[in-house]
């Protein structure tokens, strides 16, 4: 009976819990469009894509080149983290000896605690420079994409091992026991099986990525244009808000609510992606 009575509290708390976020995004979502609302009935929501720039003060608000310079900052870094992640928690699954695995996992949930300021000033003080030594501008998309592969490489790295490691052990038996060696298990059994988990950590870390904030600001260089090369300047939205903002008044304020609310609803697709393929890997 008591144990009873335990359970149906923990689950009122876990609702009540639920809840309350549940509102505060909502609420969040409610602050952004009410700030927004101003420029979206003044200016018009076709102005933020086809306006001749972003220049404020001549009341001119594209934010294409913000919101292309976003998503290829943020995808060029899960592109490159993508790889990288898998193939560490590939070595730690079925490569790395125990104490190794156990070392290097430490090694990379270290580096998820790690704030983002710190890897926006190594790459402005060490990356950057190093960079410039071959194409004219260090700050650039492709410093950027870099720094914020290592940003969200444990993200990816940290939810594929626990994807692989809860579909390796019974599927190596299985595969062994069929001649199959370790390789051909890995890549025609064990990663398709957590290929469900894999995709959700892959998600999450893009949606990391579009909400960054300062290592773009050290690192990209915060021209606004678009990124037709890989070496050239560019700016986010969420670094156009975080230079802005200070300042803004009227319809340039709201327009920064607009990005705002862009970079929101980026994030919650993302994020519905990866919970749509976290529920497809526990039904699988």
């Amino acid at each position: 009976m008591f144990p009873s009575r335990s359970n149906d509290r923990l689950l009122w708390i876990l609702r009540g819990s639920a809840a309350i976020s549940g509102i505060v995004v909502l609420f969040i979502l409610l602050y952004l469009v009410l700030g927004a609302w101003p420029a979206l009935r003044n200016l018009g929501l076709s102005r933020f894509f086809f306006d001749e720039g972003w220049h404020p003060t001549e009341d001119v608000y594209n934010l294409s080149p913000m919101l292309l310079g976003t998503l290829a900052v943020s995808f060029g870094a899960v592109a490159l983290a993508t790889p990288l992640g898998i193939g560490a928690a590939v070595f730690c699954n079925s490569y790395a000896p125990a104490p190794v695995a156990s070392l290097y996992r430490g090694m990379i949930a270290l580096m998820a605690g790690i704030p983002s300021v710190i890897y926006g000033f190594w790459g402005l003080v060490t990356f950057v420079p190093l960079v410039a030594r071959f194409v004219p501008h260090g700050q650039n998309l492709f410093a950027g994409c870099v720094i914020l592969a290592l940003m969200i490489l444990p993200t990816i790295a940290l939810i594929a091992d626990a994807s692989i490691a809860r579909a390796s052990k019974e599927y190596q038996q299985s595969s062994a026991a069929l001649g199959l060696d370790r390789w051909r298990t890995l890549r025609r059994v064990v990663i398709p099986a957590a290929g469900s988990g894999i995709t959700a950590g892959i998600f999450l870390a893009a949606a990391r990525a579009i909400g960054e904030t300062m290592a773009v600001i050290m690192v990209t260089g915060n021209v606004v244009r678009v990124p037709d090369e890989l070496f050239q300047p560019t700016r986010t939205l969420t670094a156009n808000i975080a230079l802005e903002m200070a300042y803004a008044m009227g319809d340039h304020r709201s327009a920064l609510f607009v990005s705002g609310l862009a970079l929101f609803v980026m994030t919650l697709v993302l994020t519905i992606v990866a919970q749509f393929f976290g529920k497809v890997r526990s039904h699988v």
